[in-house]
């Protein structure tokens, strides 16, 4: 059973110490539990009976983040329903982004291990491991499910916290013109490309979905606000008076036209 790429001794150990049972850290590690206890051993990390029988100990998250809307929570859904992945075989969710620096802020909203599979050969992108059998049901209760690219809905956000949701979608997949005229979003369910494309219509943005199949034959939407009003229209509805902390190139290429 080959150990997967990416998978560190550091991220083992790291795992393990987190309250991960054996059985949960199989599917991730790809080791199999008698080789992942070896490697725990090999490091002198110290195995008491709870440990050894596979029983899980409290994973440091907070379980509750989901339960209740609020900025940050908004922002992180909006970014895992772009970069997220939930685990059919186990109770894990993952965050993949090329800047740490979103997924070190991730962590600290959900108080959370930083406990990270970085790039490696076969994978260029440093992917965010959080352990909670009750993070992953209040997602399900969100509508977000494993296997979710090309079904999941646009989730009812109060009219709030609709800015924040929003920005973690554009921060997780997407896409702004250098110019500042052009943004879109891409998704592979059309009950969100067409949830995002309402309220950009209701903020009276100049917004349109357009389709396009993939090599593998699936559908592929593209959710666009274009304009040089449009684009810092948006920007300042996302970005003025918004607690959460991550600054990207999208911003400022969204509000560059502002002064024109």
């Amino acid at each position: 059973m080959p150990r997967k790429a990416g998978i560190t001794d550091e991220i083992i150990i790291k795992l393990y110490k987190s309250g991960m049972p054996f059985k949960e850290m199989v599917p991730i590690i790809g080791l199999s539990g008698r080789a992942i206890r070896d490697v725990v051993h090999k490091h002198g990390v110290k195995m008491n009976r709870e440990k050894s029988s596979g029983r899980p100990r409290k994973h440091k998250v907070n379980e509750d983040f989901f339960k209740v809307w609020t900025y940050e929570m908004a922002w992180v859904l909006g970014l895992f329903i772009t970069d997220g992945c939930v685990h059919n075989q186990n109770h894990s969710i993952t965050f993949s982004q090329k800047d740490e620096t979103v997924l070190r802020l991730v962590a600290n909203y959900m108080e959370a291990d930083y406990v990270v599979s970085r790039a490696y050969k076969t994978r260029s992108t440093p992917t965010l491991i959080i352990n909670s059998k009750e993070i992953k049901k209040d997602l399900s209760n969100l509508g977000v499910h494993a296997n979710k690219s090309l079904t999941v809905p646009f989730p009812d956000v109060p009219e709030e916290f609709l800015p924040s949701f929003v920005r973690g979608v554009i921060d997780g997949d997407g896409w702004v013109q250098k110019t500042g005229y052009v943004m879109n979003i891409t998704t592979g369910s059309l009950q969100f490309a067409e949830g995002l494309l309402s309220v950009f219509h209701r903020w009276n943005l100049r917004a349109e979905i357009t389709t396009e199949i993939s090599q593998a034959g699936n559908s592929i939407y593209r959710v666009w606000v274009k304009g040089k009003d449009d684009l810092p229209k948006l920007a300042n509805i996302l970005y003025n008076g918004i607690a959460v902390s991550y600054d990207s190139y999208k911003k400022e290429y969204m509000r560059q036209r502002a002064t024109d």
